[in-house]
């Protein structure tokens, strides 16, 4: 009997559309825009290091300090017109408040803890647990930082109080690196659990 129960449960989510086209679209586009961004980034911080390192070529994209602007600048347009789609479809049909609110530090680390001993139950991809709406709205906020430092870096003439707000020029460089840093290690986490639920993806994709 509980068995039954089970399967008709898993067959009803199942035949339930758990992420809207839109939101499948959205997502891939972030996607598309935060790779290019990445390693095109990733180029141009090659050729004025902050720090004693350096990317691999190989990881970088646009080939010189040229192309790889080119290559940025696209993606930034690209995520911040989609990035800003993605925030007014999800607020405009209330999804923003049905699935990141509410949040609490109790419910944060009671699920933080659930998650580290391997009890975080994935049964319904429709319900995100603690730890995932604070990571979701955590990329969201990030994303908006990473533009915001981009523009100090891209035009920072034009944009003399953003510039003084974040310290100046060669401080909103390292807040832009580290935003990228923080952008990088999400997604990286954010694969890793992808690997561990692999039917998470199949629901970003057919949206079932």
């Amino acid at each position: 009997m509980i068995i039954k129960t089970s399967m008709e449960t898993l067959n009803t989510l199942e035949g339930r559309a758990i992420h809207p086209l839109w939101l499948r679209i959205t997502h891939w586009m972030n996607a598309l825009a935060v790779v290019a961004m990445t390693l095109s980034g990733w180029r141009i911080y090659n050729a004025s290091p902050l720090f004693d390192f350096r990317f691999a070529d190989g990881l970088t994209l646009g080939g010189w300090l040229g192309g790889a602007l080119q290559w940025h600048f696209a993606a930034m347009w690209l995520l911040t017109a989609n990035g800003l789609a993605y925030l007014l479809l999800n607020a405009g049909s209330g999804r923003l408040w049905k699935r990141f609110f509410p949040l609490s530090p109790r419910m944060f680390l009671a699920d933080l803890r659930a998650a580290l001993r391997g009890h975080l139950s994935h049964a319904d991809p429709r319900r995100y647990n603690s730890v995932q709406r604070l990571a979701y709205l955590f990329v969201m906020a990030d994303s908006v930082l990473l533009v915001l430092s981009g523009l100090v870096l891209w035009k920072s003439v034009q944009f003399p109080l953003l510039r003084e707000l974040l310290g100046g020029y060669e401080p909103a460089r390292r807040v832009h690196f580290f935003a990228m840093a923080a952008l990088a290690g999400f997604v990286t986490v954010h694969l890793v659990m992808v690997a561990r639920v692999p039917r998470t993806l199949r629901a970003m994709t057919l949206g079932r």
